[in-house]
């Protein structure tokens, strides 16, 4: 006993209708990609260190005793800055540019490349930093990974025509 799709209330035959996809002529691709804008990997990477490196020193400031949490926070910053550099770096990089296929296998490697680099940072930190305080690193990490939103959020609008 099979049952009718066609048949149940509800349900509906789309079989009939052209596919909604239309391939874009040359000049509308252009069109397009003048509006969208790019915002570069490496100014998202300088707004990290620059965001790092004033919570470092508030850090530092704040609690002039404990270098360990400045420190930390600065090590907390770097963890993202650094792998965030070497992914960045890996896909700008000509190669990837070669094939589509090899410009998503690029896209794979270099973000296995950046989460291993990752973690291999953060189980190092103890060893590295001797006051280290697993707060500040936490703080140093998750506010520098957020310039991302800040960097996209702040960049100015494009006059569309």
């Amino acid at each position: 006993m099979s049952i009718n799709t066609l048949n149940m209330p509800g349900k509906q035959d789309y079989s009939d209708q052209e596919p909604q996809f239309k391939p874009l002529t040359k000049e509308e691709a252009a069109a397009l990609r003048a509006k969208q804008h790019f915002i570069s990997p490496w100014r998202v990477i300088f707004a990290q260190i620059a965001l790092g490196t004033l919570l470092t020193l508030a850090a530092w400031v704040l609690f002039p005793a404990r270098v360990g949490i400045a420190l930390s926070v600065g090590y907390g910053a770097l963890t993202v800055i650094l792998p965030a550099a070497l992914l960045a770096r890996g896909l700008m990089s000509p190669v990837t540019k070669i094939h589509v296929g090899v410009a998503v296998f690029g896209f794979f490697f270099w973000e296995l490349v950046k989460i291993v680099s990752s973690v291999a940072m953060l189980m190092v930190a103890p060893k590295l930093i001797e006051d280290l305080s697993w707060p500040g690193l936490l703080i140093g990490l998750v506010v520098t990974m957020k310039v991302y939103l800040g960097v996209a959020f702040l960049q100015p609008k494009q006059n569309v025509k």
